[in-house]
């Protein structure tokens, strides 16, 4: 089966620069967008879009909690009716630069905090989920296999994409390792191993290497603002090229 190759972007703010987006749509099928939440502002968004048209990416947005200055790392106390609303405000603002660029939002991950937060909360995956009907219910959400958040879409009738990582390492229950764990996250041999290893076998080496742990992924991740990503993605890509895996977007 063909498997997309997914990675945030436009995480930048102002002046300052966050990774070097324009290799990695060269690379990438899908672009989890930053929408100004955990990073990004209006004219990042703008280029950012612009960049995946012209490359033929697909874009999504890149939701999370309103938190600048923690990169949406900290998890937010929040009521989910206020969650709706801010996870429909930043699809909102990013499909308008999609829709300037000449192609629109095609699909939600959260980021961060969230992603986690939402994935084992059903209220919280229940207010992304609602946002993205409000505003468009072909959207699909991108997040972990098995998560609250798959549950929600499935309630919702909102097509699910399951997502693995290839820069960062599982537990062996099958969660991402906590970042400031030794070997959470992965150098570039291991990424591009992990990465073929859920392509072709739907497993990963568990952080404290006691085993395999499945991993249901039709996504891979690799993130931006890992060392050395963009070589990362270039390697993954080729892996799987070679083992045969066509890459290709799921939407």
């Amino acid at each position: 089966m063909p498997l997309d190759l997914n990675s945030d972007l436009g995480e930048g703010f102002g002046p300052w620069k966050m990774g070097d987006d324009a290799a990695m749509l060269e690379i990438v099928t899908s672009a989890n967008i930053a929408c100004g939440f955990h990073a990004g502002d209006p004219s990042i968004m703008r280029r950012t879009c612009e960049l995946a048209v012209a490359k033929g990416v697909s874009i999504g947005a890149h939701v999370g909690y309103r938190d600048l200055a923690g990169f949406g790392r900290r998890e937010i106390t929040m009521d989910p009716a206020e969650l709706c609303d801010e996870v429909l405000y930043q699809i909102g603002s990013l499909d308008a630069f999609a829709k300037a660029a000449g192609d629109r939002v095609r699909y939600v991950k959260p980021h961060g905090a969230l992603y986690h937060s939402a994935s084992r909360d059903s209220a919280l995956a229940a207010a992304v989920v609602a946002a993205m009907v409000d505003h468009d219910p072909e959207l699909a959400l991108l997040g972990p296999a098995g998560s609250e958040l798959e549950q929600a879409a499935e309630a919702a009738k909102v097509r699910f994409v399951g997502e693995g990582f290839a820069d960062r390492a599982y537990t062996p229950q099958g969660t991402l390792a906590k970042r400031g764990l030794p070997g959470a996250v992965l150098d570039t041999d291991s990424a591009v191993a992990q990465a073929v290893s859920i392509a072709v076998s739907g497993t990963a080496r568990t952080v404290d290497d006691s085993g395999d742990v499945a991993v249901r992924a039709a996504s891979l991740c690799v993130h931006g603002d890992t060392p050395a990503a963009v070589e990362m993605a270039r390697r993954i890509r080729t892996s799987l090229d070679e083992a045969g895996v066509p890459v290709e977007a799921f939407c």
